[in-house]
């Protein structure tokens, strides 16, 4: 994400579908950039449920903004590992286990193809937020569909959320 801090709640259409998954799983998630909607969603959620989480971040000035904020106690709470990144390909060591939910929302758009292709045989659930049609030259997600067995999309609201997964069908998926 630029760190032009500006907000829009247009960055929170995926809460529908990432509430729903993470009812669904109880394994450790993964979120691939840090956000002002997701990452307090999914710190406290896996402090509830137990779970760890691991959100990576490649814009340092992003990364410490987001992160100061998930400092609890007398340290970083153990739960949940906040990781900069210089280069997204340093991240393959980090990413390269299995997951339940992976959130896709980093930047640049075009490493989250790149990113998806990893872990496409290792998250139960990857959900992908700005899956509309006309974004389709910024992300290129119709290049990693056929990668997958399931898919469904959040349409109800702009921008869209695809869930994609090898593990789990879809086809009853609601939120």
């Amino acid at each position: 994400m630029a760190t032009n801090m500006n907000v829009s709640i247009r960055y929170s259409t995926f809460l529908p579908v990432l509430m729903e998954v993470m009812n669904r799983t109880n394994g450790d998630v993964l979120e691939l950039g840090p956000g002002v909607f997701s990452t307090p969603f999914l710190h406290w959620m896996c402090r509830k449920m137990k779970r760890h989480i691991l959100t990576l971040e490649n814009d340092e000035k992003w990364f410490n903004f987001c992160r100061r904020y998930y400092v609890t106690g007398r340290g970083k709470p153990f739960w949940h590992r906040f990781v900069f990144v210089k280069n997204w390909d340093d991240a393959d060591k980090l990413i390269n286990k299995t997951w339940d939910v992976v959130l896709v929302d980093h930047s640049p758009s075009e490493r989250r193809v790149v990113e998806i292709r990893k872990l496409a045989d290792k998250a139960k659930y990857l959900i992908l937020h700005d899956a509309d049609a006309h974004k389709e030259r910024n992300y290129h997600y119709s290049t990693i569909y056929s990668l997958f067995k399931y898919r469904y999309d959040f349409t109800e609201v702009e921008p869209a959320t695809t869930i994609l997964s090898n593990f789990v069908d879809l086809k009853d998926f609601s939120v």
